[in-house]
């Protein structure tokens, strides 16, 4: 009954891929369809000991395992430098893998399908060590393999070699799962790129960006494209502005070592608010096939001009001395693992313009940072306001907002008359929040769904290397400026909006911002 009650809660496309590859054995083998549920497929995490393995692959293949979303004969190998038992590795992991009482047997399982080998990333005789391992768990005339690398960027290219030469399934399908960061500039990316690219095939190549996994952002092809009422509505002729906005309320907290690496641009606002709004603003693709998606996301990034300083707001937090909490009296400049002389930004906020016949003269903007006021994640589309206006410059701009985080929603901001005897207006909206719509639902993880993705063979919400090359293209002049230039960021304090500079560039890229609109939790 338990177990009933976590496939109700799974994904509804997860459980689309289950049906469909329970239905026939000699069905069509359709990209992103199904899987062979039959067939042995081991997954390797290389980079085992780390902490993206413990935090975030070992449990959420656990929650694949225990929910029956994987192939039975699905066998997990995980490989590092560390001279670790199984057992210690079990004990990294399990204080993450959020294990009911009810399913501790289930989880006895799972680990008994897990495997672990030491080698070293550079030793090609450690590999055949590690393919000798993957060979005693692929019985049958065909058996595949996943490789994910939770592996520092710098040896992608020496373990890649080794997969290739070492450890590439002989009777089945190789699949590479790659973490960012893809590069730090156009050029890295592309020496990246062309080494993949020389070894394996585009179709072999899993670029994970986290965001593309999760709901609010896989909604925004249905919410575009399956529905009349915003389609007609999505163009330069309605909408003023468009603000996608990442923002966290806590600062590196010594963890600032690997941030100061790559600042806010490269850590979120190239990849991942890029990568929203290819989605926001492409045109409608021919099909749902992934290829077919990705082609009109590169088309759209294609129209956007490289990004230049003026068109950006750099901002660095420093301790507000009145705080109650106490990390929040510290600074960036604060946490001992990060340079007294950084000028890493810890806040972004640029505009960008798609030059097309859609979006001509639409400011879209990213805004992204590190100790703000609030934990969002969110597009906020602004349309114009209206013409002819009757009501004495009352009225405000209507607003379709699509959180991301917390609280997965889709609301539409209008106006109204107030409830009562006056002709009096106020903000209100159209509520849809996931938590009310569905209540029982669990919604996953979104490494989840991406893994089982890669089992699936559907390429649809990972990053294609024409993708990134056009991301990079956009990003690489400013990034390079600003550390040829040394440009110092603004300074904002801890727990505010950010630089004040950067709401004045969004007033004046036509974005209004009233501060009145209250927000009433059902």
């Amino acid at each position: 009954m338990m177990a009933e009650h976590r496939r109700k809660t799974s994904t509804e496309e997860s459980l689309q891929y289950i049906r469909q590859s329970l239905k026939s054995d000699e069905m069509d083998h359709l990209e992103g369809t199904h899987f062979d549920r039959h067939i042995p497929h081991v997954f390797v995490i290389l980079g085992a000991s780390g902490d993206l393995a413990k935090k975030k692959i070992y449990p959420i293949l656990w929650c694949l395992f225990r929910d029956n979303l994987l192939p039975k004969p699905t066998a997990f190998v995980g490989y590092a430098r560390s001279l670790l038992t199984l057992g210690q590795l079990r004990e990294k992991c399990d204080p993450y893998m959020k294990v009911k009482s009810d399913e501790k047997a289930r989880c006895e399982e799972f680990w008994k399908l897990n495997h672990y080998v030491s080698g070293m990333y550079d030793s090609h005789g450690d590999f055949q060590k590690l393919n000798n391992e993957l060979t005693k768990y692929e019985e049958g005339d065909v058996a595949h393999r996943i490789f994910y690398l939770a592996l520092p960027p710098t040896v992608f290219q020496t373990v890649t070699v080794h997969i290739k030469n070492a450890c590439m399934a002989p009777k089945g399908w190789t699949r590479i799962i790659i973490e960012k960061p893809f590069g730090n500039d156009a050029a890295s990316s592309k020496v990246l790129s062309d080494h993949l690219a020389s070894l394996f095939n585009e179709e072999q190549i899993y670029r994970i960006d986290h965001y593309l996994g999760k709901e609010m952002v896989q909604n925004l092809m249905t919410l575009r494209f399956g529905n009349r009422v915003f389609n007609p509505t999505w163009n330069r002729d309605n909408i003023a502005s468009v603000q996608i906005t990442f923002k966290e309320p806590f600062g590196t907290e010594g963890r600032g070592g690997y941030f100061d690496e790559f600042g806010i641009i490269r850590d979120v606002m190239q990849n991942h608010l890029l990568q929203i709004l290819s989605l926001v603003a492409m045109e409608k693709p021919v099909s749902c096939h992934p290829d077919d998606i990705r082609n009109e996301k590169v088309k759209v990034l294609r129209c956007i001009k490289e990004l230049e300083l003026d068109q950006v707001v750099l901002g660095q937090y420093v301790g507000d001395p009145e705080a109650d909490d106490s990390s929040a009296r510290l600074g960036y400049l604060d946490d001992p693992t990060v340079p007294s002389d950084s000028n890493t930004p810890t806040f972004a906020f640029a505009v960008l313009k798609i030059n097309n016949e859609r979006w001509d003269g639409v400011p879209f903007i990213l805004r992204c940072g590190k100790a703000l006021n609030e934990r969002k994640a969110e597009v906020r589309v602004q349309y114009q306001d209206v013409s002819g206006d009757i009501f004495d410059g009352k009225a405000k701009r209507n607003e379709l907002v699509i959180r991301v985080q917390p609280g997965e929603a889709l609301y539409v901001k209008m106006m109204t008359k107030s409830p009562g005897i006056t002709f009096d207006m106020e903000e209100t909206e159209l509520d849809f929040t996931y938590s009310n719509r569905y209540k029982s639902l669990k919604l996953p993880d979104a490494y989840e769904r991406l893994i089982l993705d890669v089992f699936c063979g559907s390429q649809m919400h990972f990053v294609r290397s024409d993708e990134l090359n056009e991301a990079w293209r956009i990003f690489t002049p400013l990034l390079h400026q600003i550390d040829r230039e040394k440009i110092r960021p603004i300074l904002y304090k801890y727990g505010s909006r950010g630089p004040k500079e950067a709401d004045d560039m969004a007033k004046k890229n036509n974005f209004a911002y009233y501060g009145s609109y209250k927000w009433v939790k059902p």
